[in-house]
């Protein structure tokens, strides 16, 4: 750790000199200042005090006044639905983020070993949880690039003799709140300042139909007169969007997808730039203003502890940010089932247990789930995931004729006419898990192709790695609200469009904004209506198999149903036709977003479950993992935890079928930050890379539910001795991670 006494920084940074009263007075030196970044936006900034503390009913910084109970609770309301107040748009954005990323379940080990609730140290208590403190917001914005939302809290216990900055980036394509419940919950407890960013995705909408954005305080604003206020606007003139509402009427545009921008190829000097943001506040905040009005400096990078940590597309900014760091802002890293995607080295191999060597590793998340997208309907049919996978609501008729559909299609060689749904299913199964795909993640993927989650992964990312705009409707593609009964698009309601920043997660399908397939034979529709969306390829209701195929060959650069490459002639899948041109922007987006490994030696933990079906092992934590040990070799500090009967989404924790097979991971993302803040502060080691074994909750006999989770049956700790057998090895380019 490079920290230094303050008291030497303000000494140096006075010109106060250490010589003896004998000695010739040196010329004194004006002292060090700190400037307002030249990226942030003028006038840009908010600043709100939140005063909140656990004996008042004043919002606090972490829980906006809810309190542990209240995030636990029903959702805050509005006095007007169709007017709602900043902050009630704050307290609504603070719980949905909150519980979007935690199971909120007593008995999951909400308020029990996570929670507003528990201390520092990790003691449960039975206060609200509030933390007070001020909050202050600004636009970043560089020329080229996304406009990117900052956001830094100072709690109370803040102490500037002994100053912490957690640099906390949002999962997904939350906006700055996002990650409110994982960083922001362990940085405010433990005095840190908290900076985040939503790196230049985040809640950015546009209503194209009503010329409606949203501000940094998730108000709704006039694009007409207030563009310069919001956080995104698409890159259409007023004529280009008339003339598009004319032909697509009702569609939304969303910043992640639609920018332009690429903001995935700048997540890392996002992080940088918050910090360096955190920074100038602190300073501001604890400083008197020199007679010139500017602000001394006496909080730098060289005496202040800085962890960048998060969770998945938050911790892969956060190592992102670490690769960039070339000025010493970052002292260490904690990534959550980090969203990295490592340049492929053929040289490196992944082994669990016993198992095969697998090489094909690194491939990128679009492809991923392209496959999946593809697949997952069929396999989804087979008996043991129709008797045990939870959220499975793929219906037997819309499962068994994308099965049929793949069949005909040739997609699933080998098979005939006369093959069972059981085999088809199997076959469509053995196809995901071939590229890599672990079969500890089987049961969890038809409830992620439930949810949509396959399907809004690959509308969004393709759309941001090729630059497309929302007027390209790329595959057919486009976002609206839809009709529960004809899944036609309609307009966004009023008292949806004012809340829509505080309730939606960013990546549509959510919050009432679907993925609508424009070019069905039956008219646009929503493209979780399985009976609505008929295929121009094969005449049936066959959940999509054409938006599927599309996404599939753009992924690949080649169309699956001949296997003929782009480069050779476009692809036709129903309306839509492939070019070379997309996929080439599209492969050219996606290098710009590849990690490097090298972490310049800065102290690092991954911590990741091993059923992430969500982000594979195999094409991102493993991998990079891997890349990391051989460019660095002995001067690598980066440690990787890989937790079994953990998952990506510990939100879906409290449901039946996941509550008795899974664990939460933030339990361990807690712990590893503990250890991080440890290494820093005090140069204890961290545990060696490893294997967590978990225990599930058990059934209880006599009630027949299951009993609450706890540290001493379910969660074993981090071993700084594990056992052998639970150690991870890398020699010769192999990666072996224990079974």
């Amino acid at each position: 750790m490079r920290r230094k006494l303050l008291a030497v920084i303000l000494g140096a940074a006075w010109g106060l000199s250490s010589t003896g009263c004998g000695d010739s007075e040196p010329e004194p030196q004006p002292p060090p200042t700190s400037a307002l970044p030249s990226y942030i936006v003028p006038g840009s900034e908010l600043t709100h005090e939140y005063p909140g503390t656990d004996g008042d009913d004043q919002p606090d910084l972490l829980t906006s006044g809810l309190g542990t109970s209240g995030i636990a609770g029903t959702a805050p309301g509005y006095a007007d639905p169709t007017h709602p107040t900043w902050q009630e748009l704050r307290t609504n954005t603070i719980y949905n983020n909150y519980r979007g990323l935690v199971d909120i379940t007593r008995g999951g080990g909400y308020g029990r070993l996570y929670g507003p609730n528990l201390a520092a140290d990790g003691t449960a208590t039975a206060l609200p949880g509030k933390i007070p403190g001020i909050e202050y917001l600004a636009f970043a914005h560089e020329e080229g690039g996304p406009r990117v939302g900052l956001m830094v809290q100072i709690p109370r216990s803040f102490d500037p003799q002994r100053p912490c900055i957690v640099a906390a980036p949002s999962s997904g394509s939350r906006g700055l709140y996002g990650a409110i419940g994982t960083a922001g919950d362990w940085g405010l407890k433990h005095g840190c300042a908290v900076a985040y960013t939503d790196k230049g995705g985040g809640t950015g909408y546009e209503d194209l139909e009503t010329n409606t954005g949203y501000g940094l305080d998730g108000m709704t604003l006039d694009l007409g007169t207030q563009a310069p206020k919001a956080t995104f606007q698409a890159a259409l003139s007023e004529q280009q969007r008339l003339a598009y509402n004319a032909e697509f009427p009702h569609r939304l545009a969303t910043q992640h997808a639609h920018s332009r921008q690429n903001p995935q190829a700048s997540w890392g000097r996002h992080v940088l730039q918050s910090i360096e943001y955190a920074l100038h506040v602190l300073n501001r905040q604890f400083n008197t203003p020199l007679p010139d009005g500017s602000i001394p400096a006496t909080l730098t990078p060289e005496n202040t502890l800085v962890i960048a940590t998060s969770v998945s597309n938050g911790g892969g900014a956060s190592l992102r940010a670490a690769e960039a760091d070339t000025s010493g802002l970052i002292d260490g890293v904690v990534a959550g089932e980090p969203n990295v995607q490592p340049v492929f080295d053929g040289s490196l191999h992944l082994r669990q247990g016993s198992g095969a060597e697998f090489q094909e590793h690194s491939r990128s998340l679009l492809e991923l789930a392209s496959l999946v997208s593809l697949y997952q309907p069929c396999a989804s049919r087979a008996a043991a995931l129709v008797s045990s996978a939870p959220l499975n609501s793929v219906s037997q008729q819309a499962g068994e004729a994308r099965c049929q559909s793949l069949l005909e299609l040739g997609l699933l060689p080998g098979l005939t006419t006369s093959s069972t749904v059981e085999e088809r299913a199997q076959a469509a199964q053995a196809r995901i898990n071939a590229a890599g795909i672990l079969p500890e993640q089987n049961l969890l993927q038809p409830a992620h192709y439930a949810l949509l989650v396959p399907q809004g992964i690959l509308v969004t990312y393709a759309n941001q790695f090729g630059r497309f705009g929302v007027e390209d409707n790329l595959c057919g593609f486009s976002f609206a609200s839809t009709d529960a009964t004809t899944g036609q698009p309609v307009a966004t309601s009023a008292s949806r469009l004012a809340s829509l920043a505080a309730l939606s997660n960013g990546q549509p399908a959510n919050a009432g904004i679907n993925l609508v397939y424009n070019l069905g034979s039956n008219g646009p529709a929503a493209d979780n209506t399985a009976n609505l969306v008929t295929s121009r390829l094969t005449r049936r209701n066959d959940l999509n198999i054409d938006g599927a195929l599309c996404w599939r060959t753009l992924a690949t650069g080649v169309n699956p149903l001949d296997g003929v490459p782009l480069s050779a002639r476009p692809a036709t899948l129903g309306a839509y036709t492939v070019t070379q041109a997309q996929y080439e922007a599209v492969q050219a987006g996606s290098a710009q977003t590849l990690a490097k490994g090298d972490l310049h030696g800065k102290p690092a933990i991954i911590v990741t479950g091993r059923s992430d079906g969500f982000l594979p092992l195999n094409h991102a934590s493993r991998p990079y993992y891997a890349l990391n040990q051989k460019v660095e070799g002995t001067g690598s500090q980066l440690r990787y935890y890989e937790v079994k009967n953990a998952h990506h989404l510990d939100s879906l924790n409290g449901n039946s079928g996941f509550d008795t097979r899974y664990i939460p991971l933030d339990y361990y993302y807690f712990r590893a930050l503990d250890l991080m803040f440890a290494r820093l502060q005090e140069g204890r080691e961290l545990p060696p890379s490893q294997v967590v074994r978990t225990t599930p909750r058990r059934i209880d006999s006599s009630t027949g539910k299951p009993v609450d989770l706890t540290v001493e049956e379910n969660l074993p700790a981090l071993s700084a001795q594990p056992a052998a057998g639970d150690v991870l090895s890398f020699e010769n380019g192999l990666l072996s991670i224990p079974e």
